[in-house]
């Protein structure tokens, strides 16, 4: 079932800026917002032509706005060394938000991401139409200290070319307690819209619940894919029963799903739901849970791109059709051992977080 509804974004907050240019060769995007309808004009394979579709999209809660079900991740992916090309991600951009994409999660420690969101999306003058995911990872001087998360809300800010951040959460729940009343008193100051809060590791799945249950965010971000199914256990039914949203991070397993499918053909059964790819087959798997607000999947790879924003259009399965799925998988030979494989395999993205790491590793 597709759901298809509309609503708007809002005006312009930072027109000005959009009118600046950063000096980075991108196309402009034809005016107009999705948000005016569910249906968009989405790019082709080619990119040469665009055709009026009906896309996937989820109302972001207790609010009007509405979302395609699928949007853009960044960690590691969009982190580059000062100085180093990022036609690439500038490209990965441009193919989203044609394809209907307006949701993309970054965050402080995802190196120099929230500069290249913030840089790419200037230059298209989308900064103030997409919705911005983004996390506090805070301490503070002393307990209940402020001072620290402030400075990254104001360092993001600035990078992200906004004076508001639609969501804000605390990243990987690190310092929860404190960092969740700060973000409510943001909330109701107006410097964020929603707030959540976040993990990537099923151990920590009963204390998002635990948010969750409490009633006080609006999002939780969890880890879900056709191989990790364990936020199905208590975090999915737990925001679905309170009406909260819900973001998905690894989707594809960081690339782990392909590695493990390789050059495989997709099942001939995948026709009946429109998928043409691998990444459409795991993407419409996730975002046809009702549960979930919008599925994550992150790429340097403007091919990838077309092929994940192409999840948005087409049927998705039902419950038959998603066990069905996920039976196939369990006949590939090393897909139950994902969880054993590294993140990204095969890939190298140099960046910041990669030459800390191998500096640390050194120093060790």
């Amino acid at each position: 079932m597709i759901i298809e509804e509309k609503a708007a974004l809002g005006p312009s907050r930072r027109d000005v800026m959009k009118a600046m240019s950063l000096g980075v060769a991108m196309s402009t995007v034809a005016a107009g917002s999705l948000m005016n309808s569910a249906s968009a004009a989405a790019q082709t394979d080619t990119g040469a032509s665009a055709q009026t579709r009906s896309l996937t999209t989820r109302t972001l809660p207790r609010s009007d706005t509405v979302v395609p079900a699928i949007g853009l991740g960044t960690f590691m992916t969009f982190d580059r060394l000062p100085g180093a090309r990022r036609n690439d991600v500038s490209d990965v951009i441009q193919t989203y938000w044609d394809g209907g994409a307006r949701l993309i999660d970054t965050s402080p420690l995802y190196g120099t991401a929230e500069h290249t969101v913030g840089a790419f999306a200037a230059a298209l003058g989308i900064s103030d139409e997409i919705v911005l995911s983004n996390k506090i990872w805070s301490t503070g001087e002393f307990a209940g200290d402020e001072s620290h998360a402030l400075r990254s809300l104001e360092q993001s800010k600035s990078r992200l070319w906004r004076d508001q951040i639609d969501i804000m959460h605390c990243h990987s729940l690190t310092n929860v307690d404190n960092v969740v009343n700060i973000l409510r008193a943001w909330k109701k100051e107006g410097h964020v819209r929603f707030i959540g809060v976040t993990h990537h590791e099923n151990l920590y799945h009963d204390a998002l619940a635990s948010w969750i249950e409490r009633d006080v965010v609006d999002f939780v971000q969890v880890n879900y894919s056709i191989f990790n199914r364990h936020a199905e256990t208590r975090v999915l039914p737990a925001a679905a029963e309170r009406g909260i949203g819900v973001l998905v991070n690894m989707p594809l397993e960081k690339a782990r799903l392909h590695k493990v499918i390789g050059d495989r053909p997709l099942p001939d059964f995948a026709q009946e739901i429109g998928v043409e790819s691998w990444s459409q087959f795991f993407l419409k798997w996730v975002i046809a849970n009702p549960a979930v607000t919008c599925a994550l999947p992150s790429t340097s790879n403007p091919q990838h791109a077309r092929e994940n924003i192409a999840a948005l259009t087409g049927p998705l399965p039902d419950a038959k059709m998603r066990e069905r799925m996920v039976r196939h998988m369990d006949t590939i030979p090393g897909f139950k051992d994902i969880a054993a494989m590294p993140w990204y395999p095969d890939k190298a993205y140099n960046g910041t977080i990669r030459r800390a790491q191998a500096t640390l590793r050194a120093r060790t």
